[in-house]
């Protein structure tokens, strides 16, 4: 059975009998070519115009929605109303969003945070005021093309979601940050019966609230892979995002600047990665514009 391939544009063609690929207008820089996170997946049709997926105990799925023009939080908001009907009775784990020029101006407001006023709208309305405590693990990155794409993952078992002790949870961001806060948790961990996932969400130079370093790549690197150990240890599996242990670990690396690949590379090939990850490097725009580089993982141990 084919995995889930995600591939970026830029990258070379992979041979005529793999797999048809999900194709995101995101440059991929360097690593690996395709991102195939989920193995032995197969189509569960749509529901609510939501491709869908079964692999293990998962069930996947992609949307997508134009958002180019018109009024953005309402896009967002229809959007994630149709992944939250179609994962309905089931809880949400991962959720990866691809924001076309996530930080360019529509109608006076960055795109980024129209985006998260129609995702926040979406969850309070499916679960009422009170639902932060059921938001997963996420990210959100910039992409060149012309519509918001949505990759999630959810479970029929509960969740785990974690909180990094040096940042405010996003959701309760102040308002400075926009309209409404981000909708994510931190990390999220669940069980589907073989295997344990643990999902770091988009992690960058924040501390509070606050953009950490604006200016200097180095100072950012070094308060991510702050945040990255923090977060580590809150679900777990230590400081090192279980480099010992762990079945397989997955990476992807945002760059706003292309030109800080080489130097990106050396040093998380010395204080992050190991032999066996899977690390997938990307160029696009971080929801801060003050930010540098993101950084998001996936943990797959046996169960």
């Amino acid at each position: 059975m084919p995995a889930l391939r995600v591939g970026f544009s830029g990258s070379p063609a992979g041979p005529a009998n793999e797999p048809p690929t999900l194709r995101l207008d995101l440059p991929w820089l360097a690593g690996a070519q395709t991102e195939n996170i989920f193995p032995a997946v197969t189509s569960a049709g749509t529901r609510e115009g939501v491709e869908l997926f079964h692999s293990g105990g998962l069930l996947l799925g992609h949307a997508r929605a134009p958002f180019e023009t018109g009024d953005l939080a309402h896009h967002a908001q229809a959007l994630y109303r149709r992944v939250l009907a179609a994962t309905r009775g089931l809880h949400l784990c991962r959720i990866w969003n691809y924001v076309p020029q996530i930080n360019a101006l529509t109608g006076g407001l960055e795109r980024y945070r129209a985006f998260c006023q129609g995702r926040s709208l979406a969850f309070e309305r499916e679960f009422g005021a009170a639902f932060q405590p059921l938001l997963p693990a996420a990210s959100a990155v910039g992409s060149s093309g012309a519509h918001l794409d949505v990759i999630f993952a959810a479970s029929a078992h509960h969740p785990r979601h974690f909180e990094n002790p040096a940042q405010i949870p996003a959701y309760h961001y102040p308002p400075e940050h926009g309209p409404r806060a981000p909708s994510f948790a931190r990390a999220t961990v669940v069980r589907d019966g073989a295997h344990t996932w643990t999902f770091v969400s988009g992690t960058a130079a924040i501390k509070g609230h606050q953009t950490i370093a604006p200016g200097s790549l180095a100072a950012q690197l070094d308060c991510t892979l702050d945040n990255l150990r923090l977060i580590s240890r809150a679900v777990g599996i230590g400081a090192d995002l279980g480099s010992g242990g762990m079945k397989e670990r997955h990476f992807k690396i945002y760059l706003r600047h292309a030109a800080d690949l080489a130097a990106v590379q050396t040093r998380l090939d010395r204080d992050l990665l190991r032999a066996g990850d899977i690390v997938t490097y990307l160029h696009a725009d971080i929801c801060r514009v003050a930010l540098a580089v993101e950084i998001e993982a996936t943990i797959i141990a046996e169960a």
